[in-house]
């Protein structure tokens, strides 16, 4: 749903900045529907997984340390992300920062202050995984006439990233977005402007 809110992808700088809630392992594989190239942000221990690890390295997507002493991983988090919207090459990211289907978890402030630096678009992103999808023996089920919810991807309207524009405004703009088509199962986030939403 709203393909036509997909930004035209002709190597142009700044690059788009994709963000979308992450709830499932699903949302990983699910996204490339959208064909569209972009680099993936991974915490680093993904690196270490047999297949999806090696692709990752291959496709020289960021990695990152998530607990630690990780001033540097950060640092070099924002450096290659900048480098790829600046040579045209969109970054994804998941603003929650983990996966929680049962929780609107706030979001982070990394794809925001990519966007602001760069000037780009940050383009919304929705995935709604049905609750059912791990336990409907799908495809078997459809052979005694079981049925299955789809998965849906619902990209929302670019908003763009200006200087001065305030980081706090541009998350819930984009959090109010991403939400607003799927259904709450479970505690909700509501930002106040207060240091701990963020």
């Amino acid at each position: 749903i709203g393909g036509e809110n997909l930004p035209i992808e002709d190597g142009s700088s700044p690059a788009p900045v994709y963000i979308a809630n992450h709830a499932s392992q699903i949302d990983l594989g699910v996204v490339y529907f959208l064909n569209r190239r972009f680099k993936w942000i991974a915490k680093d221990s993904v690196r270490y997984l047999p297949g999806v690890g090696l692709l990752l390295v291959l496709g020289e997507h960021v990695f990152i340390k998530r607990t630690g002493k990780n001033k540097k991983s950060i640092s070099n988090l924002f450096e290659q992300s900048n480098q790829a919207i600046q040579s045209g090459l969109p970054m994804f990211l998941f603003p929650q920062g983990t996966r929680r289907m049962s929780q609107r978890l706030p979001f982070k402030d990394g794809a925001y202050r990519i966007a602001l630096e760069n000037k780009s678009k940050l383009v919304p992103i929705s995935i709604h995984i049905p609750l059912n999808i791990w336990n409907s023996s799908y495809p078997f089920c459809l052979l005694w006439g079981g049925k299955v919810e789809n998965v849906v991807l619902t990209v929302h309207e670019p908003i763009q990233a200006k200087e001065g524009m305030d980081k706090e405004d541009l998350k819930k703009l984009t959090y109010d977005a991403i939400f607003s088509v799927l259904p709450l199962i479970g505690e909700e986030i509501t930002y106040t402007g207060n240091k701990k939403d963020r």
